[in-house]
């Protein structure tokens, strides 16, 4: 309903107006096909997606955890994360230094002095209509040098992951780089995407990429967390849990109790695991065939 309002301008959505699964499903639909299918009243039509998306989201556990991953922490599908250009993380650090300057602003905010009105040059109301302004009148293209540009980020970024196996970029960060660089062309009021613009759009990207694609347990950037919900690293120990899982079953008598089956992998794999990363593992392998869970929780292997 927020988006059928505002189609012009920009859509604030918060956690609270996520949380069914019919908003998500009309979350995708504008922000992946910039779409909007609406029927009301025996009217059935489908409306052009004309606003910028800017949500914002809180920990699960109201504290954000660091050895989690920003799917893990927020738990919203990696599919509506994905589709946002640029995602920052909003932290308490606990540091004096930051205190004291979050503390001197929220206190100016209930008196102004002299220096702090000289700081002030621009008048809300005006850039209000600078804002419009831009909007309504400029249209930026890019240049062929911008275009270049663009080229040449997206190549590197992508051979950023190829060393250690992961993707660090796909055709998405592209289309949010350009998307980027004609907003930064437009706060200009230059009707044509320069190579400065690239490079603006290309520091904030990274900068984002930085704080939500970073996989906590390796500290480098994995954009597959994005797009998938799981890093490389969790991908690997998901199939390494995978193979020692089977291998529980074949040694033993090929039939467990689910909670049986639980306390052998958590007594013999050495890296252990999460409740949660076991029962994933349980569902890909029955999704593969290979075990089968009968009506009494009871997990045997498929040839049993």
């Amino acid at each position: 309903r927020v988006i059928v309002r505002v189609r012009v301008r920009e859509a604030v959505v918060s956690t609270q107006s996520t949380g069914d699964d019919s908003t998500r499903a009309v979350l995708h639909e504008v922000m992946e096909q910039q779409t909007l299918s609406i029927a009301k009243a025996g009217i059935i039509c489908v409306l052009n997606a004309r606003a910028s998306v800017l949500a914002a989201a809180n920990p699960c556990d109201s504290r954000w955890n660091a050895k989690l991953t920003i799917v893990e922490n927020i738990q919203l599908p990696h599919t509506l994360l994905s589709r946002f250009d640029l995602i920052f993380l909003m932290l308490d650090p606990q540091d004096e230094s930051f205190d004291r300057r979050l503390a001197t602003h929220l206190v100016s905010l209930y008196y102004r002095n002299a220096a702090r009105s000289k700081v002030e040059s621009i008048d809300s109301d005006v850039l209000r209509d600078y804002i419009a302004y831009a909007r309504t009148f400029i249209n930026p293209r890019l240049s062929d040098e911008a275009g270049q540009k663009l080229i040449q980020t997206y190549v590197q970024m992508r051979k950023v992951g190829m060393g250690r196996g992961t993707v660090t970029a796909y055709p998405r960060q592209l289309e949010s780089l350009i998307r980027l660089s004609e907003a930064h062309a437009r706060m200009r009021l230059s009707n044509v995407v320069e190579e400065l613009d690239v490079e603006e759009a290309t520091r904030l990207h990274k900068e984002a990429l930085k704080q939500a694609a970073t996989d906590p347990k390796t500290g480098q950037i994995d954009m597959e967390i994005l797009m998938t919900g799981l890093s490389a690293s969790s991908r690997a120990k998901r199939v390494e849990l995978a193979k020692f899982l089977l291998q529980t079953l074949r040694n033993g008598n090929k039939s467990f109790k689910m909670s049986e089956l639980y306390d052998a992998c958590k007594e013999g794999y050495k890296d252990g695991f999460t409740q949660m990363q076991y029962e994933m593992v349980l569902r890909d392998l029955q999704e593969e065939n290979k075990i089968v869970q009968t009506s009494n929780r009871t997990i045997r292997l498929k040839d049993a």
